[in-house]
């Protein structure tokens, strides 16, 4: 493109962002770096048309920019600075509490950031692999009950489950003892192949419902149901919200019931694993988010070693204010992966 297409498509996808509303020759030619007139503003734009940059939703409208229009905008022309001090301060607030749960810390990071970018979040959290200590089940009713793990560096996670029908403190103790005799320094995954070995080695000399017991408490963190804990989505009303159509509302409605499901967690961190910094999915470029028409800003973020444990991210429409919204990910990403570096 010469410099005057250029500077008429950047106008189209800046307008198109801005209100959502296609955008017309007459409208460019009233403030346009130099002065041409409406025809010739309208021959470019078919030019932009030809190239696949542009597309015009009603034949009399103006032009919006197509998927491949707002990719060549995203990777050439957006221009990308600070967060504003304003959305700043509502992250490092969120950030800032003294306490030790990180489960509880990445939940508010995905509030405040579904809040400061009115659109959805996306918070992956880190899975942990450090060894355990401790196990301890406490019972808080009849059908509810509290599982306790303490982990050799420190950190403590409680989680609430269902235990099996007819559970006594005595079997729930007698649970406890089982896994604190297996654990020796193994992580939960280790321990869950430990607990079915020993089991089926000892299935006559353990008490049936203790049985049930270590398989109920530490279902909530291994296998499918640590998978569905690591993944914190906030904000669904607000892209619920943006979709006036009701075409458009189902297919929103199909990504979250996808998400609520989990079914695609692994490859969510694939997305944000593909390389350091921000990535931007619009539309169509991943099959995770494809169905919505919704554009997906994603930024992993980092322990103190440089591995990559989490992700944090937004998703909206593809008309998404990706000047304001690339550097907010970013910024907390990377204040989340400080965080969570120092804490450990």
């Amino acid at each position: 493109m010469n410099e005057r297409s250029r500077e008429v498509f950047r106008r189209v996808v800046e307008g198109y962002l801005a209100d959502g509303l296609p955008v017309g020759s007459r409208t460019l030619t009233r403030d346009f770096s130099e002065k041409v007139s409406a025809a010739t503003i309208r021959n470019v734009m078919q030019d932009l048309e030809y190239l696949g940059l542009l597309g015009s939703p009603h034949v009399s409208a103006g032009r919006i920019p197509t998927q491949l229009g707002l990719r060549m905008f995203v990777d050439g022309l957006l221009e990308i600075g600070s967060p504003d001090e304003t959305d700043r301060e509502k992250i490092d607030a969120t950030l800032g509490s003294d306490t030790q749960d990180v489960g509880g810390l990445l939940d508010r990071v995905g509030s405040a950031l579904s809040g400061v970018t009115h659109g959805a979040s996306l918070v992956l959290t880190p899975k942990r692999e450090a060894p355990i200590k401790h196990i301890e089940f406490v019972s808080l009713s009849p059908d509810r009950a509290l599982v306790v793990l303490v982990f050799a560096d420190g950190h403590v996670e409680n989680r609430l489950f269902t235990p099996p029908p007819g559970q006594t403190p005595s079997s729930m103790r007698e649970a406890a003892n089982f896994l604190n005799a297996l654990i020796e320094g193994k992580t939960i995954g280790e321990l869950h192949g430990a607990m079915r070995k020993e089991i089926e080695q000892r299935r006559q000399e353990i008490d049936s419902l203790a049985q049930e017991m270590v398989q109920s408490g530490l279902a909530v963190w291994q296998g499918e149901g640590d998978q569905i804990e690591r993944l914190i989505v906030r904000g669904r009303s607000n892209l619920l919200g943006d979709s006036g159509e009701s075409a458009d509302l189902e297919r929103i409605r199909k990504l979250f019931d996808d998400l609520e499901r989990k079914r695609d967690i692994a490859e969510f961190l694939e997305l944000a694993e593909g390389g350091e910094g921000v990535r931007i999915f619009i539309g169509s470029e991943n099959k995770l988010f494809s169905l919505s028409g919704s554009s997906l800003v994603v930024s992993p973020y980092m322990n103190s070693d440089r591995k990559i444990i989490g992700a944090v991210g937004v998703i909206g429409p593809t008309r998404l204010n990706y000047g304001r919204i690339v550097p907010i990910v970013n910024y907390t990403a990377q204040l989340v992966g400080k965080l969570i570096s120092d804490r450990s």
